[in-house]
């Protein structure tokens, strides 16, 4: 099999993983944030298997059929607004030889999409779009919970390099 099919078929079934995994979320009513967290590492083996360019297929992909499909259309908003595109990211952010460089540009992507979910949520609930006295925490906390995601998505990017890509 040839390098671009190999890559549009290993697209298309990452793709059916991520939206399958979405779709869970969907109608289990525990594990919904870590569902629609597992859902992103799909794009990540994309990202390993096809290069970014197609990843961002998969992402695109999997927010279409994923609004398409799920019955709660929230979670698919919150895929889309941030770990469904992050293996990208995070991709093009750890090619920077500065370890300090790498983790600005996540964080502030982090921040820049929490910040808008933030401004969206409350102007919808609220009619309004600012910061409450709480938002500063909420950011703070946020941020904690990234940089364990971005932890635990190094460790399994590494182990599906070792265990899925590097036997062939």
């Amino acid at each position: 099999m040839d390098k671009r099919t190999r890559a549009i078929t290993a697209s298309a079934l990452l793709t059916a993983l991520s939206v399958a995994f979405l779709y869970i979320a969907a109608v289990i009513p525990t594990g919904q944030l870590g569902l629609v967290a597992a859902a992103s590492l799909f794009t990540a083996a994309a990202v390993i298997e096809a290069g970014p360019a197609y990843a961002a297929g998969v992402f695109a992909a999997s927010c279409a059929l994923g609004a398409l499909l799920s019955p709660n259309k929230p979670l698919v908003l919150l895929y889309a607004l941030f770990p469904g595109y992050y293996p990208i990211v995070k991709c093009f952010a750890e090619r920077l030889t500065r370890k300090a460089a790498s983790w600005l540009i996540k964080l502030a992507v982090f921040n820049t999409a929490l910040a808008v979910a933030w401004f969206a949520l409350d102007s919808l609930l609220f009619g309004r779009a600012n910061f409450a006295p709480g938002t500063a925490v909420l950011f703070l906390a946020g941020d904690a919970i990234f940089i364990l995601f971005d932890i635990g998505l190094t460790k399994l990017i590494g182990l599906y390099i070792a265990r899925v890509a590097g036997r062939r």
